[in-house]
């Protein structure tokens, strides 16, 4: 059984700065895609961030040079960190992995982040 578990989120200053993790049971993160994805209420969710199973790394233009994903493999966790967010980085984020062999999508339960004065 799949499980990714989400921490990290919070309320936090414009400009300042957060660190997402999100901990896999079930699947390797060395053999497969993970991705940070964002939701705005009453959207859709939207790609953020994230590593393909052959490596490298993507990121949405809106966060290049603001936000980088990396993987902890022997701790199997992936983490997104933050900086210098923006009131529009505010939005529930996800921890997503597709499984190379089926290509079903997992997802984490969501974390809340909110840029606010």
């Amino acid at each position: 059984q799949v499980q990714l578990v989400e921490s990290g989120g919070g309320l936090v200053q414009p400009g300042g700065s957060l660190r997402l993790s999100c901990a896999g049971s079930g699947i390797d993160f060395s053999s497969n895609a993970v991705a940070w994805y964002r939701q705005y209420p009453g959207m859709s969710r939207e790609p953020v961030a994230s590593i393909p199973n052959g490596g490298g790394t993507f990121y949405h233009k809106s966060v290049k040079g603001r936000f980088t994903i990396s993987v902890d493999y022997d701790r199997n966790t992936v983490y997104l960190q933050m900086n210098s967010l923006k009131f529009e980085d505010t939005a529930v984020y996800y921890c997503g992995a597709r499984s190379t062999l089926t290509a079903q999508m997992f997802w984490g339960q969501g974390t809340q982040v909110t840029v606010s004065s």
